[in-house]
């Protein structure tokens, strides 16, 4: 009798283990970042392969994975030349798109019309997204190839300017090539960040010629091979400031240049865009504090981004003290202390802290600079 109950157990145990392994939640992980200056803050990833070039997924996953991780546009740009799965995945370069397309379609999530025109340096590897047809851009010319995007009206980027497959030692290097595509209209944007590396030059580049920057994963395996998303670590993604999602308002904003760069625990962008995401973003929950003496007060300071924004001020006040590296952790409160200098003031006084957000570039060398506001009412000790 106890051996046959022993079995029924194990038996009820693996079927409730096979009830579990069998309810997989397909659940969406928003990621939360303001919108800003009458604008949706969009976050999309516009360089991502399928099986039908070079990638080992195919594209409805594409579109779920995207969906997933909280992103709200993605653009599928498989490879024109490079086609390494022919034998068993007939040459389509339009294919892929339009399976990925409709599984966007019912959740919701963009996905655009791209390629990806692959040819050794220079110039390079270079993405056309918003084409109407992807077959003609199959040219043996990358001159014509670019110019048949152009005339689709495709907004055109280069990919990873300091890819080590192009460049051995990493260094992202503008060539010749690169400035005839920008006289002639041929170039929009720019990778600042693409899979896990930032390329300072490049930003600063981005800069200098008025180039939409740009911050993608370049992805090919599963995103949860090539990146650590059950730890939380996410794509680079490009934050795209539109009116709506729908591939016509993005397109009018990466034309704008308006946009910003997530990789791991930076933003990148223009201050235009970055000091609006931290002001949005970040609430003084008491702004005006008591300090008794050389007593300390504590200023409670809301982070409702993901974000966590590093900052480093160099504060010299004659009445406190203030912190000097405090960090805005994302979705929290943190306490940000003041301490009184003398036990003699008195009195009510406002105080502008000044901080550099290090972790928001604003250029290569430079972060947001930003103010916080304080008051403080001073209680002398007898």
């Amino acid at each position: 009798m106890r051996k046959q109950t022993a079995i029924g157990a194990l038996v009820l145990v693996g079927i409730m283990g096979i009830s579990l392994r069998a309810e997989v939640i397909r659940a969406r992980s928003p990621i939360h970042l303001p919108d800003i200056l009458g604008y949706q803050t969009l976050k999309c990833d516009f360089h991502i392969h399928t099986v039908f070039s070079d990638g080992g997924v195919w594209p409805t996953i594409r579109a779920e994975e995207a969906w997933r991780e909280g992103l709200d546009a993605i653009a599928i740009t498989d490879h024109i030349e490079y086609q390494p799965h022919k034998d068993d995945i007939p040459t389509n370069h339009s294919r892929s798109f339009e399976i990925a397309k409709g599984t966007g379609d019912t959740l919701a999530l963009t996905v655009i019309r791209g390629s990806e025109v692959t040819r050794k340096m220079p110039p390079g590897h270079i993405n056309a997204i918003f084409l109407k047809t992807n077959p003609p851009l199959d040219t043996p010319e990358w001159r014509d190839a670019l110019r048949i995007a152009a005339e689709q009206g495709a907004f055109i980027f280069w990919n990873h300017p300091g890819w080590t497959g192009q460049q051995a030692d990493g260094l992202a290097r503008w060539y010749p090539e690169h400035t005839e595509l920008l006289e002639k209209g041929l170039i929009h944007g720019i990778e600042v960040v693409n899979d896990r590396d930032y390329y300072p030059e490049v930003h600063r580049w981005a800069l200098e010629k008025n180039l939409t920057m740009m911050g993608n994963s370049d992805v090919h395996d599963p995103v949860s091979m090539g990146f650590d998303t059950d730890h939380g670590e996410r794509r680079a993604i490009t934050l795209v400031f539109a009116t709506a999602n729908t591939p016509e308002a993005i397109k009018e904003a990466l034309v704008a240049h308006r946009t910003a760069v997530l990789h791991k625990d930076l933003l990148i962008g223009r201050q235009e865009y970055l000091e609006p995401i931290f002001k949005a973003s970040v609430k003084i929950m008491n702004p005006l504090v008591t300090v008794k003496g050389k007593g300390s007060a504590y200023v409670q300071i809301a982070n409702t981004s993901d974000v966590d924004f590093q900052l480093v001020g160099t504060n010299r006040l004659d009445e406190v003290i203030v912190s000097a590296r405090p960090i805005l952790r994302g979705g929290k409160t943190v306490l940000l202390m003041i301490q009184g200098r003398s036990p003699e003031t008195t009195g009510k006084k406002s105080f502008d802290l000044k901080y550099t957000v290090t972790n928001l570039k604003v250029t290569p060398e430079d972060g947001l600079q930003v103010t916080i506001p304080v008051e403080v009412t001073f209680v002398p000790t007898k």
